[in-house]
């Protein structure tokens, strides 16, 4: 069954509103067993997909997630990509900038890893931290040291939507195609998974006093994740507002966007064309002859 997922798509011009969005609609499944069903079904689909693309070897994807700590980042990545060929995907996570990526520009540390022809690239976080974290925490702003920025800070995040915005323009032109997920958390839910976290010993690791730190924060960063993806949104580059306090639902809504996306590429394997059969029955007449 093929999920319609159009309701959490950002229109390119649209304004977001947050708390217009709800963080947990009806689910896709009526129990466990039929959401272990439907995310195999998703999963075996994209192993399908994955190949054609792979062997096109014409076009990237970039699929980015953000979201507010507990969201589900890391298990949506790990549930939905679980049946994908590891040669085909590559995933990296960014955290607090190195002084080396601090000589650079914003987007430089995330362009480096870029995903080539035939491949799947995952950003868990990426460049828009740059407008969230970094709007919340402008302090941030000064370890940058970016000379001739504008000092008015409004005007410095248009800027910098500006230039992710030509970036991801330029990306779609030369044949990446980007999809970016926020998955919408409530505040709520995450002070139950936050102590969820707590009192299981397995999952103490996942949390830290910086958590509780950036919890006081949730207004301002609410209002840094809706003024971003309303400026970014794109017909090229949209964003989708998943609901995340059920994960077994945000997992079969990402899991059908990337499928979705995957067979909007139309790939198709490499035809063999008469000079490449000739080939081949060179090789198949060598090894009959071993």
């Amino acid at each position: 069954m093929a999920i319609d997922v159009t309701p959490f798509r950002v229109r390119e011009g649209e304004t977001v509103k947050l708390k217009h969005r709800p963080t947990r609609v009806a689910p896709a499944y009526d129990s466990e067993p039929e959401y272990d069903a439907l995310l195999a079904s998703h999963v075996a689909e994209l192993d399908k997909l994955q190949q054609r693309f792979y062997a096109a070897d014409s076009h990237a994807v970039l699929l980015i997630f953000q979201a507010m700590d507990a969201a589900g980042k890391d298990g949506a990545i790990r549930h939905v990509m679980s049946g994908i060929n590891p040669q085909g995907c590559q995933v990296f996570s960014y955290k607090h900038p190195s002084p080396q990526e601090l000589q650079h520009d914003f987007l430089w540390r995330c362009t480096r890893d870029l995903p080539e022809r035939g491949r799947i690239g995952i950003f868990n976080r990426s460049y828009y931290e740059e407008v969230l974290i970094v709007r919340v925490h402008p302090e941030i702003l000064h370890a940058e040291g970016v000379a001739g920025a504008p000092r008015d800070l409004k005007q410095r995040w248009h800027q910098r939507y500006r230039s992710i915005n030509n970036l991801e323009r330029h990306l779609h032109g030369n044949g990446t195609r980007i999809v970016k997920f926020f998955l919408h958390l409530s505040k709520d839910e995450q002070r139950e998974r936050f102590l969820a976290r707590i009192e299981e010993p397995r999952k103490n690791w996942k949390f830290s006093i910086a958590d509780i730190q950036e919890r006081a924060f949730w207004d301002d960063y609410m209002t840094a994740y809706q003024d971003c993806m309303s400026e970014t949104s794109t017909d090229h580059a949209p964003w989708y507002v998943v609901p995340a306090d059920d994960k077994r639902n945000a997992r079969l809504i990402v899991s059908q966007v990337i499928v979705d996306t995957l067979k909007g590429l139309k790939s198709r394997y490499p035809k063999t064309d008469a000079a490449r059969r000739e080939e081949l029955e060179t090789i198949r007449l060598a090894l009959s002859k071993e």
